[in-house]
């Protein structure tokens, strides 16, 4: 086709999509939902503009490929080390609830065994690329349950790798174990090579692009497409290869700048990705599918949280972590069109399932895009319903009730926290870390520092824990809603002491410094190990704290930082 009907079919779809933006972003709503009314718009079913799908295809599995390039850049393993006995048993048990109780649905809404089948295998699993970029948005990916999720979007990826390759030896009529004994031999053969180019070779190849900015980035973009195509050849996906690639260059001194610099591309493809997920919404089949839509809807978005929930509860975590890294799998993935276009291929789908997926898909899409965005806050109106699920022991109260309050009390060992802990000692004062990851509660003890586990946003713990009669209270949770609810707490109690919290942006560190914060940290502008020096400078004195956050703010000003 003409190069300049391609330009025009491009340029129009994006016009699109940016006065949809426009409109979506005027009312506070996640940009998500404009790219996917746009691919609605530009679809087949309404003004067909996009006449070359193949084309846009082909960006969307680009902008797949970088944004699992750039979370391999980041993935810190010691992370996903920490949390994956909760990421295994929440990613498999997640699958196979959704996978039992989907077929039964699918049964009870009349479809035959086999259709059922692939239903709840399409449906058992979470959007990696959906649920990545939100917690990317919101900056959450570090966070304790970001780190569950995207282990358990992990667990979840290698299973479906495993349901892929059982499809494609149904499909080539291949035995399945043969094709099984195939992938594992080539992981064996891969992963290895992989692992020396990675610790031998890249490092010199990396120091040597570095010389130049530009150099760096072509390098870094053509590395991800050179193990996405190996990968790829030896039969596994782009995505997992887009990842590998990632991580080969993530113990790099570069990895941030290459990070920066492959940023804007991924998220120009990822538009296009969403754009073309819209499209495949048909509106032919839709009003036929309408019932089974909603029950299956309805049953993700709700019956997949709890279910997290409760793994998560049973595992020891807090029923907020369990449902923020809930509302995380409250939709489908694109594996699965995958699995329901093999079900076509093989004759045991009708083309009426593809139209079910993929209006279970956008709605789910839709709605999870704005539980996760607001995901704090609903589960601060949601609280009182969930309070039976909090721990017995999460505080002893008769033990609270002799212990004397202690000086300094550290809400999150995670991130700052386990780097202002030395400083923290040298001040020699009565201090206590509290936390609710049970695992970092239990590494604490192990270690015999004095710990609690809790939930800094409770004001039931934070009156039991006396968090009121501590002269120093530092947060290093950067959510918002934790740091309002301590401040508030610590207000009505008229505190007298210092009290540091931690943020996102500047505009809601404002809105913290209104609820009397002596200090704000923000992790964009102030580094963990920086803050750890002024804290050692500052100790406890309130005034010098006050000194310190004027300093900073009137910096940030002058400067132009902005959230």
């Amino acid at each position: 086709m003409p190069v300049e009907e391609l330009f025009f079919e491009i340029g129009i779809v994006l016009i699109i999509a940016a006065a949809f933006s426009l409109l979506v972003y005027r009312f506070r709503q996640p940009l998500i939902i404009a790219y996917i009314i746009t691919g609605v718009i530009v679809g087949p079913s309404v003004l067909a503009l996009a006449k070359n799908p193949e084309i846009f295809e082909v960006m969307s599995q680009i902008g797949m490929a970088f944004l699992l390039f750039t979370v391999g850049l980041g993935l810190n393993w010691r992370s996903v080390k920490d949390v994956g006995g909760i990421a295994f048993a929440t990613g498999v048990g997640q699958v196979l609830f959704t996978s039992v109780s989907g077929f039964l649905i699918g049964l009870t809404m009349g479809f035959d065994a086999i259709t059922s089948i692939y239903i709840a295998v399409a449906f058992a699993f979470s959007s990696t690329i959906i649920i990545i970029k939100l917690l990317m948005d919101k900056e959450d990916l570090d966070t304790l349950y970001g780190r569950i999720s995207v282990g358990f979007l992990l667990v979840q990826d290698f299973v479906a790798m495993l349901i892929l390759l059982g499809l494609s030896a149904v499909g080539s009529g291949a035995p399945l174990e043969q094709i099984f004994i195939g992938a594992i031999v080539k992981a064996f053969l891969i992963v290895p090579l992989l692992w020396l180019i990675s610790v031998k070779i890249l490092p010199r190849m990396l120091a040597y692009a570095a010389r130049s900015q530009e150099l760096l980035f072509i390098f870094s973009v053509a590395w991800c497409f050179f193990i996405a195509g190996i990968l790829v050849s030896f039969g596994f996906g782009i995505e997992l290869g887009a990842l590998i690639a990632g991580i080969t260059l993530s113990g790099s001194i570069f990895q941030q700048e290459i990070n920066s610099r492959v940023r804007p591309l991924r998220d120009f493809f990822l538009i296009i990705f969403f754009i073309v997920l819209g499209t495949r919404l048909g509106l032919d089949n839709f009003t036929a599918m309408l019932i089974p839509t909603i029950i299956f809807s309805a049953f993700i978005l709700i019956g997949n949280p709890l279910i997290v929930m409760f793994i998560m509860r049973s595992l020891g975590y807090h029923p907020r972590t369990g449902f923020l890294a809930g509302t995380t799998v409250a939709q489908i993935s694109e594996f699965s069109f995958i699995v329901i276009a093999a079900g076509i291929a093989t004759g045991h789908l009708s083309d009426e399932i593809l139209a079910l997926a993929t209006a279970v898909g956008i709605f789910t899409i839709a709605i999870s895009s704005y539980l996760i965005d607001k995901n704090e806050n609903i589960y601060e109106k949601l609280k009182p319903v969930f309070r039976w699920m909090e721990p017995a022991n999460v505080l002893d109260i008769e033990i609270v009730k002799e212990r004397k309050a202690t000086k300094i009390i550290l809400f999150g060992f995670h991130r700052a926290g386990r780097v202002l802990l030395d400083t923290i000692k040298k001040m020699k004062k009565s201090y206590i870390i509290v936390d609710f990851d049970p695992q970092t509660v239990r590494q604490l003890s192990e270690v015999g520092e004095p710990n609690l586990y809790g939930d800094a946003g409770d004001e039931v713990f934070l009156e039991e824990v006396k968090a009121d009669k501590a002269s120093l209270v530092i947060s290093t949770i950067p959510d918002v809603v934790i740091s309002s609810s301590l401040l508030s707490f610590l207000k009505s109690r008229k505190y007298k002491g210092t009290v540091i919290v931690s943020v996102h942006t500047q505009a809601e560190a404002d809105i913290c410094y209104k609820l009397g914060a002596t200090y704000v940290i923000v992790p964009t502008v102030l580094s963990g190990r920086k803050f750890s020096e002024i804290l050692d400078n500052s100790k406890t004195n309130k005034r010098s704290w006050v000194s310190v956050s004027k300093e900073i703010r009137e910096a940030i000003i002058e400067n132009g930082i902005k959230a």
